[in-house]
Order: C-alpha cells, then structure tokens, then sequence
C-alpha cells in the first residue's frame, strides 16, 4: 500500500505546486525541451527510476498497484506541468497502455507477473497495433494468431511500431477468426520480443531518427496464458485504455512552445520591423489563446466528472495544424536558412532555435493517434449528423 497523500482531495492550484517543486528539482536539466521528441529507454532511465523511486511514475493507475490514483483533474495538472517544465516524455507504452489494460481486464497472475516490471523498467513495452493497410482503419488487420495446444502461433507484420527497437515486450492486436464485421475476432496477445520468428527493422525518419520500427512475425509461439481478457472480442479491450486519449493529444503544449521559438527566432532577425510579419503573428498567438480555451473547455467536462463526447476531435485538429502554422512561420522567418538541420543560433538571446527539427516534428501529429482526415469523420458523421458517403 501506497503512504502517498490523496492528491485528489487537494485543490488543483495545491497539487500543481507539490507537484511543480518536485519535477522542477528533481528532473535533469540536460533531459528539458530534449531535441528528439521520443527519447530511448537508456537515455531517460535515471528519470523513469526517479520517478518510479517517489511514486510518480504511474499518475492514473489506482494506488494498490503502485500508482498515483489522479483522477481526470489531477491527471490534467499533471500532463500540463511536466509540459511547462520540458520534461522528457518517457517510453510510456507499459505505462499509459499495457499497464491500464491489464488492470482492467488482465487476470490476477498477469497483473502480478507484469505490473511490478513495468514500474520498474525491467520490461519496456511498444504497441503492436498499425499494420501496412491497417492504421487508421486498424479493424482490417490481418496478423494471425492460430491456436495450437497450449500456445498461438502468430505470423503477420505491423508497422510504425514507436521505439519497437528498444522495447523488450510488445502487445499485439492479432486476429484470431475471421468475420463479416471486422471488430469481432481481434485478441490481444502480451508478446515477448526476443520470441524466436520475431524480426524487428527500425525505420528512418525524416530527422535521421529511428523512433519507428516495422516488425515481423514468422511462426512465433505465444503463450495462451498472454491472452489478455477473451479471445475474439480484443477490439473492445483495445478500446477502452484509449477514452482521454484525444484531449492530452489536443494539449496546447506543442504550439506554445513553437510560439516561443519563433518569438525569439523573429526578434533576433527583425521580422517584428516588418507589418505584415507582426500580423501573422498576432493571428497564431491568438488561435493559441483559442486553443487554450478550447483545451480548457473540454478538461472541465472531465474535472466535473463528466465523458467527453466526439467533438473532442476538434482539440486534437485544431491543436495539429497549428502546430504546423507556427513553424512554417519559422522557417519563413529563417529564410536562406531554414534549409539547415543544425539549430539556427540566436545571438543576444542565447542558445539556439531548432526550426527545421520542429517544422518536421510538427507533420506527425496530424496522422498519428488517429489521422485528422479520420477526426473529420468523426465529426462530420457523429457531432454534425451528415450522412456517410
């Protein structure tokens, strides 16, 4: 059992300050505003062990397992201030996925054999989901799983699996029957990387960062006993772990720090002398403030305990394609050198501006969790009522 305070009988503004002083004492500098947007295990370690040490590690995970047991408002003041204060984002599959999805449907041994290792690192979990021609529409999968005694056998691929690389387990979404209505025969399987018939190739991505990998399975044996919940109904399972997903991928974080950037970059070259540069400007800053509002808007409903509806899609395309004005503002800014990967310098305000890693960084967030094309969709059919082509 847990000695930790109730951190949600505390005001937010109290929790935010224990929880501010803390991670800004305590989480390394050199780790702050970190270039590379997904760090390896190894190079995060002291951080993740840090967290793990104070009880930290794990914000929404129920207290008995080792977690902080936040509820949606706390969890909200929790994602804001680890943003504010730079902090690293840690590989937090077995966190954020694995670990919520077997203590909700995982069976007493799996939470006992599985839960203690995530929170101590020992097992570094990626998520088998994507397929080639199965990402957004991921009910069409087609990695096998066929039962064979006390084991499946899986064979298949998966693709754009995050830090797959250096990971030691991944969960799988297989398909274990095949069905007119694609949901239906979809099992999760806890699989083990090092299982023989499993080939992991890590995939280059424009900033020469290998944070994606596709993976292959030949004939690798699975444990029955790694089947987490039912066989066949693993698509409601996958489902349920993903419900505030949207909101913390509406998080106003990226744009502002990319506002900033371009704040100091535009002084430091004089684009602020130039009218129709403070123009634009003005117009992201305030789309910021109106991402700010939205944000707020929707982590209320959870604050007062409510569900956030589809609509919460809005965040997640709103906050994408800003993130994507903001440094292509930069790199008009930046001018002859925005061709430049390395950090353009800064002069008088010190450091460097990283524009071209930020223009590139600011492409993924509109495809993955869920593509805006996708969240369009959504809104189109379930917030507008607008009938299906």
């Amino acid at each position: 059992m847990s000695t930790h305070p109730d951190y949600n009988a505390m005001s937010d503004a109290e929790f935010r300050k224990i929880f501010r002083d803390w991670v800004d004492a305590n989480c390394p500098q050199h780790l702050r505003f970190m270039r590379k947007q997904r760090p390896t295990f190894d190079e995060v370690a002291d951080w993740y062990h840090a967290l793990n040490d104070k009880g930290w590690l794990s914000p929404v995970w129920p207290v008995d397992y080792g977690g902080m047991g936040l509820d949606a408002a706390k969890h909200i003041v929790y994602v804001e201030e680890w943003a504010r204060l730079g902090c690293p984002r840690i590989p937090d599959h077995g966190i954020g996925l694995t670990g919520p999805l077997l203590i909700e449907h995982g069976s007493d041994e799996q939470k006992a054999e599985f839960l203690p290792k995530i929170l101590t690192g020992e097992h570094v979990w990626c998520q088998g989901y994507s397929e080639p021609g199965a990402g957004s529409d991921l009910a069409s999968l087609r990695t096998q799983a066929v039962r064979d005694g006390d084991d499946f056998i899986v064979n298949g691929q998966k693709i754009w699996t995050t830090l797959a690389h250096c990971a030691n387990w991944i969960l799988l979404l297989v398909r274990t029957t095949k069905s007119d209505k694609r949901q239906h025969g979809i099992t999760v399987l806890l699989v083990e990387l090092s299982s023989p018939g499993v080939l992991v190739r890590p995939i280059k991505n424009l900033r020469e960062e290998e944070d994606f990998c596709e993976v292959f399975f030949e004939n690798v044996r699975v444990p029955a006993r790694n089947v987490v919940g039912e066989v066949d109904v693993g698509w409601a399972l996958a489902k349920s772990v993903l419900g505030h997903e949207r909101i913390f991928l509406g998080a106003p974080s990226r744009p502002e720090y990319a506002l900033t950037r371009l704040e100091i970059l535009a002084r430091d070259r004089g684009a602020f002398d130039d009218a129709a540069f403070k123009s634009r400007y003005a117009k992201l800053r305030l789309d910021l403030y109106d991402l700010g509002s939205a944000f707020e808007r929707f982590a209320k409903v959870l604050r007062e305990g409510g569900t956030l509806g589809a609509d919460v899609s809005v965040l997640k395309i709103f906050c994408s394609e800003l993130y994507q004005r903001i440094t292509e503002e930069m790199l008009t800014v930046a001018g002859e050198e925005a061709r430049y990967y390395d950090d353009l310098p800064v002069g008088d305000a010190g450091g460097a501006i990283d524009a071209m890693n930020l223009y590139l960084d600011s492409r993924a967030p509109a495809i993955f969790g869920g593509s805006n094309e996708i969240q369009r969709g959504i809104l189109a059919k379930a917030v507008l009522g607008l009938p299906s082509r």
